[in-house]
Order: structure tokens, then C-alpha cells, then sequence
């Protein structure tokens, strides 16, 4: 199930991006996220799968389509389709898309029934590492510990690790912190999903991710490091009482207890995929060409132990020549 999963998973994330991709720059966040959206769930009737949005768009009140609890996927007549949840985010960066800047992605995590936790839409605190970091970190300890340990484990120098933080207000007094240790940060606007999967990939550049984001996309996160080998930590942490009480409901009341990778993402079956909609560290964006476009996106499994760079020439026209260089 899972090598089958991994190749038709990667199909939806290239619909996304290439329906999406076309608005790069123009301003048009919203109407990006909705062509991806759209593109996300057509591509998903076309899978013979049994598949259930355990994370996705909002509750189905908020969301046309990919909403938390919708049933995907087309009909198998014998009736043996694997039965799977599916943690979407059919546009990470719709901001990056409105203005090309880089590393807008498309991403989805899928998992066999029960592999992967319901969260609530609220934020996490997250502290995420690669391979060598993990087991060495500590989400509990400061950012000062945590980035002397990071440097440890990699056998360099604070002042030789990067560090990304969300540039928001919220973030203000960890800057300062990891500006006094030495490390160098790297402030992004969107796209903290995309920056932890970085600092899980050798020569990216990037060796940890910290401070507060969206908990659906920590899950999506938690899928990615552990098919990588990584690490993330994180802690609820609710904006209003309304967020704790949705939380207190699905089992996340406890605002003290860490959630570790295994936590968030327990799946034996777990397939990640993510397609570049905008350049950035990790892949490619869309490229557009007569006749057609190139994809370049990452896919992975946790059971087969595989991570697969996947280069696509889609061909939308089949009477011209493609301009493309292969």
C-alpha cells in the first residue's frame, strides 16, 4: 500500500502546484489557494482509495472541499481499496505565491486509518532538527540549551548554526535569545512547514526550526521528519478558550505534555509528498513551457525507508513540441 500511495500521492501534489503556480505574483493569495484546492481534490477522485481529511482546509461549515472529516477517492468495484487518512495543506505560502517569493509548496501526508492525530486549528510551539540533532534537543529547555546542543551534536559551533523563525511579533524575545548565542537565523515570512523539512535534508543549509505555527501543518511536519529521520517536538498552544476547549475535545488538553514525532505521526504505513510551487532551498518551482510545464517535487516512505526526488514534464499538449530541456 504504501510504495502505491507514495506514486499516486505525488500526482495530487503536482496538480496543486501547476493550478496553482500560474498566479505566482499576481497578488491573488486567495484565488491560488482556491485553484490548488480544487486541483488537490479532483486528483484524489482519480485514486482508487477510501481516503478521510483528518486535517485539511477547516471544519466542512468553513471549507467547499477538503474539509477535516470528507471522504476522497474514486470506487473500486472489488471493493479491497486501502483505507487511509489524508493531512493536506493544499497551498503552503499563499502570501510567498502572491508575491513570488520562494519555497511555496504543495504537501500532503497520508497514513493508514489512525496514523496520523487530529489537531486543531490553533498554533504549536515546535522545535524541529535532522537526523543528527535528534534525541539530542529538548523542547522544555531554553533556546540557548537547545542551540548549544544542536551545535554539539553536529560537532560545530553555535555561531556555525542556522536557525529559522517565523518573523512575527509573537517571535520577538526568541530572536533575541538565538541572536545571543551566536547562531545565525534566518527570518522567513510563510512557509515553516517547507523550512523544517529543510533542516532534515543535507546541504540545505538549514539545522533547526523553532518557535510557534499551525499545529495541522506541524502534523504534515511531524510525517516529513519521520520518514527523514528527524525530530519534532511541540506543545499545544491556544489563542482563545474556544481553540482549548476544541483541543480539550479531541484529546489535546493537557497544554504542558510534549508531543514528540512518533506522537503526531505514528503511522506504519506513512507516505509524505510535497511538489514546489515557487523556488526555493529544497525544490523547484513550477516552469511553465509551450505544450506543457516541469514539476520537481519529494516524495517519501517511512516502511520502505525511501526518499525520491521526482523530476515530471507534464504534457499538456500533445501535437506541439515541448520547449523544455530534459
Amino acid at each position: 500500500m504504501e510504495q502505491l500511495l507514495a506514486l499516486e500521492m505525488v500526482r495530487v501534489t503536482e496538480a496543486a502546484a501547476i493550478a496553482s503556480a500560474r498566479l505566482m505574483g499576481r497578488g491573488e493569495r486567495d484565488e491560488a489557494d482556491r485553484l490548488a484546492t480544487e486541483a488537490m481534490r479532483a486528483a484524489m477522485d482519480e485514486i482508487q482509495m477510501a481516503g478521510t481529511i483528518v486535517i485539511g482546509e477547516g471544519e466542512r461549515d468553513d471549507a467547499p472541499m477538503l474539509y477535516i472529516g470528507e471522504r476522497v477517492g474514486a470506487a473500486d468495484p472489488t471493493g479491497s481499496v486501502p483505507e487511509i487518512d489524508i493531512a493536506v495543506d493544499p497551498l503552503e505560502g499563499t502570501n510567498l505565491v502572491a508575491t513570488g517569493s520562494a519555497n511555496a509548496i504543495t504537501v500532503l501526508a497520508a497514513s493508514e486509518r489512525g496514523g496520523l492525530v487530529h489537531a486543531p486549528d490553533t498554533y504549536l510551539e515546535k522545535l524541529c532538527v535532522g537526523p543528527l540533532a535528534a534525541g539530542h534537543v529538548d523542547i522544555t529547555v531554553s533556546a540557548t540549551e537547545n542551540v548549544h546542543r544542536i551545535a554539539e551534536a553536529l560537532r560545530r559551533k553555535p555561531g556555525d548554526i542556522t536557525i529559522i523563525i517565523l518573523e512575527r511579533p509573537r517571535h520577538d524575545a526568541l530572536i533575541a535569545e538565538v541572536r545571543a548565542t551566536g547562531a545565525r537565523i534566518k527570518l522567513i515570512g510563510d512557509g515553516d512547514l517547507s523550512a523544517a523539512i529543510s533542516c532534515a535534508v543535507s546541504g540545505t543549509g538549514v539545522h533547526a526550526v523553532m518557535g510557534l505555527g499551525g499545529a495541522p501543518e506541524g502534523v504534515i511536519t511531524a510525517a516529513a521528519l519521520r520518514c527523514l529521520g528527524g525530530e519534532i517536538q511541540a506543545r499545544f498552544r491556544y489563542r482563545s478558550e474556544e481553540e482549548r476547549e476544541r483541543g480539550r475535545k479531541m484529546g489535546h488538553g493537557d497544554e504542558t505534555r510534549v508531543y514528540r514525532t512518533e506522537d503526531l505521526a505514528s503511522g506504519d504505513n506513512l507516505v509524505f509528498a510535497a511538489t514546489g510551487v515557487t523556488s526555493g532551498d529544497l525544490l523547484e518551482g513550477v516552469r511553465f513551457f509551450g505544450g506543457g510545464a516541469r514539476t520537481h517535487s519529494l516524495v517519501m516512505a517511512y516502511q520502505t525507508k525511501t526518499v525520491r526526488f521526482v523530476d515530471t514534464v507534464h504534457m499538456f499538449d500533445r501535437e506541439r513540441p515541448p520547449s523544455v530541456r530534459l
